[in-house]
């Protein structure tokens, strides 16, 4: 199944974007998580009159209004693929967004690492 994410905004505490599925069936699997953990709350709704589409919220989590930057990472939960991220920045103002890229790297390179070692056990043996 192949997803396309378009995030609309970020209002109220909620991202919200449509999610648009080509091929497969049924409802996709989506997942979002901050610093490793899954994100409470996320909701995904049909979008009335358009097929294989859906409305994602994903609500932004409270361990995330913390001093520096927190990146939220929004991902297809049956492939690992990642289709979206956004960061919160709250404390001192940054003259510039390379701590926002930093931790959005820091973020995909432990998901990566997640999906390597459980690519070893699952073909160890």
């Amino acid at each position: 199944m192949e997803l396309t994410l378009t995030k609309i905004a970020i209002r109220d505490g909620i991202w919200t974007g449509d999610l648009v599925a080509r091929g497969g069936d049924g409802m996709p699997r989506i997942e979002a998580t901050h610093d490793g953990r899954p994100v409470a709350g996320v909701e995904l709704v049909p979008v009335e009159g358009r097929e294989r589409a859906w409305r994602l919220r994903v609500p932004v989590p409270s361990t995330a209004l913390t001093e520096g930057v927190q990146v939220v990472l929004i991902r297809d939960a049956a492939s690992g693929a990642r289709l979206a991220s956004f960061a919160v920045l709250t404390g001192e103002e940054l003259d510039e967004d390379l701590r926002a890229e930093v931790a959005l790297l820091r973020a995909e390179l432990d998901m990566l690492k997640r999906a390597f070692r459980r690519h070893c056990v699952e073909t160890a043996g």
